[in-house]
């Protein structure tokens, strides 16, 4: 007896991929017609797609540049410049923020009532305002608010407020600050190697190994001392006949305000996510951990934060990604971000439909980038089953 066969209109699998082949020949049609439409328009109007103009006279000042610009480079080092001051503000935001969201969200499950009522505070101004209206708070009210170049304001001897940013020590670029640079980065992956041999220890033995705690602190002391006496730090100077501070590391005003503003708004998030991370690890290991003799720390380094990190890495993700893309914000205080760049462009060209292509590609690509690095330490934390 054969079995009868389902009818195409009734087969699941069918019905799936024909819906699925409807909706893409949709978006097909959605594209050609609108492509379509785009260069009916630009021959009506007597206007051609194409790059290159990129290689015209850029004939604009960048104020912020991680890279020598001048007005006579082409429009693609002015994309370049843009670029560089966009990555420079999501690298340092990102693990500013990330460092922030962390201490904060720590301090959301302290035992300290104090601390406890502060970081909510935070965390409720932070994620309850516009980025925007921060943005607006730090650059008039706080930034442009310092004293004037002339008289700045002075912290720990070498640290310049002023309004014209923020003046900071910083490493020259001789040889004994290169060899202090790499002591430092040896000493860092030699603590690291050290470190988990430490928790190993702990977890076959219940017990720290104290020569290797010697060996760290013995490593930690030496770093210590390359970083302060190592490095070949150039100072700030105030130049009164000039008006302006010399040496050490500058951010403008516009740079300072991303910063801060990106980070202490992201942060707010962060904090929450490691809260909610923290609290998913049920109660049981905690106190396992402590039955154990953990101290505290331990349990949070060892026990704690490994489970929660599970949880916490995909909506990290999403802040990433989210600080990421509002750092495009930077126009509405002045910050020559690669959006800022393209506006420019596009204002001296009219070349609207490449530069947002442009600007479109270079995000889609940076935001991609930080989604696979951060699926990959995903894949990294998550618990092997036996």
């Amino acid at each position: 007896m054969t079995e009868a066969k389902i009818p195409l209109w009734r087969n699941q699998r069918v019905i799936r991929y024909t819906i699925q082949v409807v909706v893409i020949l949709l978006l097909i049609a959605v594209v050609i017609v609108l492509g379509n439409n785009l260069v009916n328009n630009f021959q009506q109007k007597n206007i051609r797609l194409g790059f290159d103009f990129l290689s015209r006279k850029a004939s604009f000042d960048i104020g912020d540049k991680v890279i020598d610009f001048r007005r006579s480079d082409p429009y693609i080092k002015a994309i370049l410049v843009g670029l560089l001051n966009s990555l420079r503000v999501m690298v340092v935001g990102i693990v500013l923020a990330t460092f922030i969201g962390i201490t904060v969200g720590i301090g959301r499950l302290s035992d300290n009532w104090l601390v406890r009522q502060i970081t909510t505070v935070y965390v409720e101004i932070f994620r309850n305002t516009p980025l925007l209206l921060q943005l607006f708070f730090w650059y008039s009210a706080v930034f442009l608010n310092l004293p004037r170049v002339d008289n700045p304001m002075v912290l720990l001897g070498s640290v310049y407020l002023s309004n014209r940013g923020i003046n900071i020590p910083w490493p020259g670029g001789t040889t004994s600050t290169w060899f202090a640079l790499g002591f430092i980065c040896l000493s860092v992956i030699l603590a690291i190697i050290i470190w988990r041999k430490q928790i190993e220890t702990i977890e076959q033995q219940g017990s720290s190994a104290r020569i290797l705690q010697v060996v760290l602190l013995g490593i930690a002391i030496a770093a210590t001392c390359a970083l302060v006496w190592g490095l070949d730090w150039r100072q700030p100077q105030l130049d009164r006949e000039a008006s302006n501070i010399l040496g050490g590391l500058s951010f403008s005003p516009e740079l300072a305000t991303l910063l801060i503003g990106l980070s202490v708004y992201t942060a707010a998030y962060i904090a929450e996510v490691v809260r909610t991370g923290i609290q998913s690890v049920s109660k049981g290991q905690w106190e396992a951990a402590r039955a154990l003799g953990l101290k505290s720390s331990l349990v949070m380094q060892l026990v704690i934060f490994p489970q929660a990190l599970q949880v916490m890495i995909p909506p990290l993700t999403s802040e990433y990604l989210n600080l990421a893309k509002n750092s495009s914000l930077a126009i509405a205080i002045g910050y020559s971000d690669i959006y800022s760049v393209s506006n420019t462009i596009f204002n001296n060209t009219g070349r609207s439909v490449e530069m947002l292509l442009i600007v479109i590609v270079i995000y889609l690509i940076i935001n991609l980038i930080i989604s696979l690095l951060m699926n990959w330490l995903n894949a990294r934390v998550q618990l092997e089953e036996r």
